[in-house]
């Protein structure tokens, strides 16, 4: 697993809306915000982040992975985009196997969810379908 200091010297937003940068600011402290540009909305000295392990990263990827499903199941394109790219991150940080996934980003990013869901023993709403099948696209 990366250490924090990688994060903060490695990672760059890849989401418009921040939302992978929202997700990791969860773990940096109030003097790390700016590494990303960040500003504090509580007064200063009241943000206490959470603590860099294994478990609470994974806590937070089996979260983004159900928000991840519940977006691409109901084709919510832009949702499911910012979502897939912080599940992407996430494994990035965990170097277990899925952080150089090449799925592809196939109906919504279900094969990645899905992919995280099975490595991990996550919920997973589509079953033995790969998440590539056609009944999961757009129907325009």
């Amino acid at each position: 697993m990366k250490t924090k200091e990688q994060v903060l010297s490695l990672y760059k937003q890849q989401t418009l809306d921040r939302r992978d940068i929202f997700n990791l600011a969860q773990y940096l402290t109030e003097d790390e915000f700016i590494t990303f540009g960040l500003e504090l909305k509580e007064k200063k000295g009241q943000h206490v982040p959470k603590t860099w392990t294994r478990e609470n990263i994974l806590d937070d990827l089996k979260q983004d992975v159900d928000f991840g499903f519940e977006k691409a199941l109901n084709q919510r394109g832009l949702s499911s985009s910012f979502q897939y790219t912080v599940v992407k991150m996430w494994n990035w940080i965990l170097e277990e196997g899925l952080e150089n996934f090449n799925g592809g980003y196939a109906q919504y990013g279900l094969p990645l969810f899905k992919a995280a869901a099975i490595k991990y023993g996550f919920d997973n709403p589509i079953g033995s379908d790969t998440g590539t099948e056609a009944c999961y696209a757009s129907p325009d």
